[in-house]
């Protein structure tokens, strides 16, 4: 948290500690069950090969590596009782879009698309903690930002709230393309994989297909309200943060919100298109109300339909 004021330190310390506190809770009282019901261990991977012993079952051959060095070699597998969560987290400028509700006396605080991922993913991290499972993270922009190991225990839990919320970053832009990437090469084991952003742009079909083969991958897509629907306030300037490109919107134009509306549905709708033929579930969160709720609801149709594994 370097470059930043003393007293915006603490406040970020402050709101990571909020989320940590909120996070743990939602755990407690509705998601670890669902959490363990849907995502389990693997049961069996391979471990390693080693030359036939008498009593070997004949089908537990490795042939290929027989037919290499000449000698009988059998394939050892160990049961694989433990799950790794990777979190892949989009931290682009973009993230940091947040809009307040009309002020009334019960409006809830609102969130940026930030700090909701960073709940997301302190519920997830929490949920995979309290069933002994590993959690790690990557967070991206138009760059790997950082990978943190995958480990257990509620401390590196709070480490990974920090992350997603607190980091400072070096690019602007996004570049979901060379995280997915990034995500297959680094994590090598099965594992749950939860992208997380607010999946502006296209999305590269040909990674999230590659990443989906060999892991269970779920894509959450976090937008607030008003970055899908202008309300009709006259002529706004719009500057996106990640390319400092400013225009000129005439939001009391009900052709211009319409032409807004069906852009947005049809990008919807393609993200939609291209989870499905990867195989891959999507889950939306939004930054308004509760975050917990569209968790548990995912979590009881993936109960319902039964895990992919």
């Amino acid at each position: 948290m370097t470059g930043l004021s003393e007293e915006d330190k603490r406040e970020m310390l402050r709101q990571v500690r909020r989320i940590e506190v909120r996070t743990d809770r939602m755990v407690t009282d509705v998601m670890a069950g669902g959490y363990t019901s849907v995502f389990r261990g693997a049961g069996i991977e391979f471990d390693e090969v080693r030359e036939f012993a008498p009593g070997d079952e004949i089908r537990s051959v490795d042939w290929n590596v027989t037919a290499r060095t000449g000698k009988p070699y059998v394939k050892k597998f160990m049961e694989e009782r433990e799950l790794t969560v990777m979190l892949v987290l989009d931290v682009s400028a973009s993230t940091v879009f947040g809009t307040q509700p009309v002020a009334r006396p019960d409006a809830e605080r609102a969130r940026s698309v930030r700090e909701t991922a960073a709940i997301v993913c302190g519920c997830f991290a929490f949920a995979a903690a309290r069933n002994n499972d590993k959690a790690g993270m990557i967070t991206f922009t138009d760059r790997i930002e950082r990978y943190v190991p995958a480990k257990k225990g509620r401390r590196h839990v709070l480490r990974l709230i920090r992350e997603a919320y607190a980091q400072e970053h070096e690019g602007g832009g996004t570049d979901l393309g060379q995280a997915l990437d990034y995500a297959g090469r680094i994590q090598r084991r099965r594992a749950v994989v939860f992208v997380i952003g607010d999946f502006f742009g296209p999305v590269p079909e040909r990674q999230l297909k590659v990443l989906a083969r060999r892991h269970d991958v779920i894509a959450v897509r976090i937008r607030d309200p008003h970055s899908e629907t202008l309300p009709a306030a006259g002529l706004l300037h719009l500057r996106d943060p990640e390319t400092g490109v400013t225009v000129a919107v005439d939001t009391s134009s009900k052709r211009v919100r319409t032409a807004i509306a069906a852009r947005v549905q049809q990008e919807r709708q393609q993200l939609q298109d291209v989870c499905r033929r990867a195989g891959v579930d999507l889950l939306d969160v939004p930054t308004r109300g509760s975050v917990s709720d569209p968790i548990v609801r995912f979590f009881r149709m993936r109960e319902r339909r039964g895990s992919r594994r």
